[in-house]
């Protein structure tokens, strides 16, 4: 819980490594993952670093493997997940696998152009074999057209005894092309012959597989009848141009039958060899593919390795590596037993060791979470990271940020839908954490799970007080008012006017709402009031509780000065003003009752609902400093006796806030400054470089610098307001008093955000009850009203879920996310820190997966 309250301590280290432990040792420290190394080499070119070649040769390991993944997926092979990840291999290792992956792209390569000149192979002599047929079918059905024999047939088409330029002989073409081709092939041989080509074509009913891309094509086999030599060169130009595949046919019946059987037996063994060839290139993917997963990660630890060792510097004898990295204090004992294990791991005589290193830096920020907070902790961290050590709204908002969200979206039927899914997400989180590929919009719902599962618990509440069931109420406890009417009476009635004098027994309802207010016509202006006033008086004590946090920064940081004159002020301003609005509220309540309405005593009746002054109107009465008028001759002015008074003072009392807020704190400093001025002791800060064992770093033990490290933070601001001008220190406080001054007003009506997206789901949620339920569905008897309900019921559930769930869902998501956002967080957060990167092969390792 501490780690969530604020980020944990950190500290700058110095870690002094062998070199030929280096290896060993950044491999234990990324298995740990609590260490983040600091770039010492900024301005070297990546280039010229020490370890750009091993990093070179882990990008060509990861060349091999992504091909050799291609080539199993290409090949629908499953590649199985591992159960345990293997760890960086050491330098032998690494060597034996370079060259395994090397063989192994070798072999799947002379597979793959193995397999392609097969399929080509077999390509061609299918398209010969349909060519063989099709040609065969135009010769037949053209003598059978025209009763002609095989002697005219050999007049007309020359053999290859024959001189085919002899005059009246036709000679032919015959070959396969793309079907798509096929229009503006026949126009192109038309236009370059003049009209003087006869085209036949068949089309070929089984698409052909492309040997290189795998892709299927639909093809037509053609056959161009010409005459004359120049007339052939001719279309054998334009079949390449359309990339049309030519092949022999024989001119003769017997020739073309005898091509054909052999074409028909070169395919079958063919075929045969190319199933062998399959299986074999099946075999030794499935073999490579229980493998492939423990090299990638090999490979991705270890040039994650290489990568994090060019951070590194090489001492002046060339025998020691040096690099710095901010490093938790709590795992400071980690990191040391991780240094010593990757000594051990290489036999090294001298163990590698980490020293702190004192620095004015603000150091990064780290809060510890787990899968219940990581969260929440999103929702902080997308606003602004937290700065080091400054109070984290994210242990807060674990409760507040889903009981807001609920105000706005309070409805028991609602809710359980919400929280089974949110429920469904955290049973199942197991298997889809396994899950690789998820959906880009479901691992967003994923990653808020405990979200949803709180969002949905708390408008189970809501909506339980709200007593709101899918625009329904719940009758559980029996309601505390009653109508002077026959039930006949009552029946005939759809809605009844609900008046606290008239109808109200004087006992409220045991929990939440009566359920009586469904059915009466002044539902609506009871909600309104109800429901604004629970929005003020929670706005108005999430901020007080914003600021109350800020003295939780200010004692940390040692600013105790700001605690009289920025927290008091602050805190201030907002109880003279808006918590004395919401204490009259109360009073309101308390003091005017509906029972004093028919009173004959006089002080009773100055209690009745109708001297209820408005407290809206009281405000700002005081605001203006006007006076006050009665609701009528009966009632008084004021609530209680001497208000008028109270509330000059609470004003005149908040206008004194605010140059305090204004001038407060520069006038302290400015003082500060002067009388360190008279004593001589004006802290000059200088800019040390680190990184650099011989500019003056002072290495210390680290057990003694725990105080130190706690103390980190507290110089880095003051440090900060040293050097800050005295104009700046003016200007900024300037401007913090006037967005807080003009914020108290905007922001308590920003949260009316509360009650009007509350009542804007009612309404919605009953209107849409009313139109398919009320309107028509139950209108109807018989068979079809049974039909219609069925029906009108499969779209009701669908737009509640569509409409009412998810986007009205979303629209409160929304809305509660800017409350925090601006509203709260902007009393005591800064949020400008960066976040702690540390050095972790899991992080590395989802972030490969998630680039995937």
């Amino acid at each position: 819980m501490g780690g969530m309250f604020r980020s944990e301590e950190m500290a700058l280290a110095q870690v002094f490594i062998q070199p030929e432990a280096a290896y060993y040792a950044i491999s234990e420290l990324g298995e740990t993952g609590c260490v983040q190394f600091r770039d010492l080499n900024e301005e070297v070119n990546a280039f010229q670093r020490k370890f750009v070649q091993e990093v070179r040769r882990c990008d060509e390991m990861e060349r091999k493997l992504r091909y050799i993944e291609t080539e199993v997926r290409k090949d629908n092979v499953k590649i199985p997940d591992v159960g345990e990840l293997p760890k960086a291999p050491n330098p032998r290792e690494i060597i034996d696998l370079e060259a395994h992956l090397e063989k192994t792209e070798g072999d799947i390569k002379e597979l793959s152009e193995s397999a392609v000149n097969l399929k080509s192979n077999y390509l061609e002599l299918t398209e010969l074999k349909h060519v063989l047929e099709k040609t065969l079918a135009f010769f037949n059905e053209q003598d059978e057209a025209n009763g002609l024999s095989d002697s005219v047939h050999k007049s007309l088409i020359p053999t290859e005894e024959h001189n085919v330029s002899i005059r009246g002989r036709l000679g032919f073409v015959a070959g396969v092309i793309n079907r798509e081709r096929v229009p503006a092939f026949e126009r192109m041989l038309w236009r370059i012959s003049r009209g003087n080509v006869f085209i036949r074509q068949a089309e070929i009913e089984k698409p052909m597989e492309d040997p290189i891309t795998g892709i299927e094509h639909h093809k037509t086999v053609f056959a161009a009848f010409f005459q004359g030599e120049q007339l052939k060169t001719r279309i054998k130009k334009v079949c390449a141009g359309f990339h049309a595949s030519l092949y022999p046919c024989p001119s003769t019946l017997a020739e073309r039958n005898d091509m054909l059987q052999g074409v028909r037996t070169r395919l079958e063994d063919l075929n045969l060899v190319l199933n062998q060839t399959r299986d074999h290139r099946q075999r030794v993917l499935v073999s490579v593919a229980k493998e492939l997963q423990n090299w990638s990660v090999m490979v991705c630890k270890m040039k994650a390795i290489y990568h994090t060792l060019n951070f590194f510097n090489m001492d002046v004898t060339k025998k020691c590596l040096i690099g710095e990295c901010w490093v938790p204090s709590n795992d400071i004992n980690t990191v040391q037993k991780a240094l010593a294990e990757g000594s051990k791991a290489c036999g090294s005589s001298i163990p590698s060791f980490l020293n702190i290193i004192n620095t004015t830096e603000s150091p990064p920020t780290f809060n510890r979470t787990n899968k219940f907070t990581r969260g929440f902790q999103n929702l902080i961290d997308s606003y602004g990271v937290a700065s080091y050590r400054e109070v984290n709204p994210g242990l807060y908002t674990i409760i507040t940020f889903p009981f807001l969200f609920a105000v706005m979206f309070g409805d028991v039927g609602h809710a359980i839908i919400m929280f089974i899914f949110g429920l469904w997400m955290v049973i199942s989180e197991k298997k889809f954490l396994a899950q690789k590929n998820k959906s880009e919009i479901f691992a967003i719902f994923f990653g808020g799970r405990y979200i949803i599962l709180l969002m949905g618990l708390f408008s189970f509440y809501t909506g339980f007080i709200y007593n709101d069931i899918f625009s329904k109420s719940m009758n559980i406890f029996g309601t505390q008012w009653f109508v002077n009417h026959t039930s006949e009476e009552i029946l005939a009635e759809d809605e009844i006017d609900l008046i606290p004098s008239t109808n109200y027994k004087g006992t409220p309802y045991v929990f939440g709402l009566d359920p009586v207010w469904q059915s009466a016509t002044n539902k609506i202006i009871f909600l309104n009031s109800l429901k604004m006033k629970m929005s003020i008086i929670l706005g108005i004590t999430h901020m007080l509780f914003g600021v109350i946090c800020s003295t939780f920064n200010y004692i940390h940081f040692k600013k105790y000065y700001s605690l009289v004159l920025e927290f008091l002020p602050q805190i201030l301003l907002l109880i003279f003003l808006f918590l004395y609005m919401v204490i009259m509220m109360f009073m309101k309540w308390a003091w005017y009752s509906g029972e004093y309405d028919n009173s004959t005593d006089s002080e009773l009746l100055k209690h009745s609902s109708s001297c209820a002054p408005s407290v809206l109107i009281y405000f700002i009465n005081m605001m203006l400093m006007s006076a006050s008028t009665a609701p009528n001759d009966n009632c008084d002015i004021y609530m209680y006796p001497g208000q008028d008074l109270v509330q000059k003072i609470l004003v005149f009392g908040a206008l004194i806030c605010i140059p305090v807020m204004l001038l407060g704190k520069p006038l302290y400093i400015m003082r500060q400054r002067k009388n360190q001025m008279k004593n001589g002791s004006v802290k000059l800060v200088s800019n040390k470089t680190n990184g650099d064992v011989n500019l003056g770093m002072e290495l210390e033990e680290v057990d003694n610098n725990h105080q130190n490290v706690a103390e980190t933070s507290s110089q880095h601001h003051e440090k900060d307001e040293d050097e800050e001008p005295i104009s700046e220190v003016f200007i900024h406080s300037a401007i913090h008093t006037i967005e807080y001054t003009l914020s108290t007003i905007s922001h308590t009506a920003s949260y009316l955000r509360l009650w009007a997206l509350s009542l804007a789901h009612a309404q919605l949620s009953e209107v849409l009850w009313s139109m398919l339920f009320s309107k028509i569905a139950l209108q109807r008897s018989g068979y079809v009203g049974v039909a219609f309900i069925f029906i009108l019921f499969a779209a009701w559930s669908f737009f509640t879920v569509a409409i009412l769930v998810l986007m009205e869902g979303l629209s409160a998501f929304l809305h509660t996310l800017r409350l925090h956002w601006v509203e709260f967080m902007s009393k005591f957060y800064a949020g400008v820190g960066y976040i702690f990167q540390p050095f972790s092969f899991k992080r590395i390792l989802e972030e490969e997966d998630a680039e995937a």
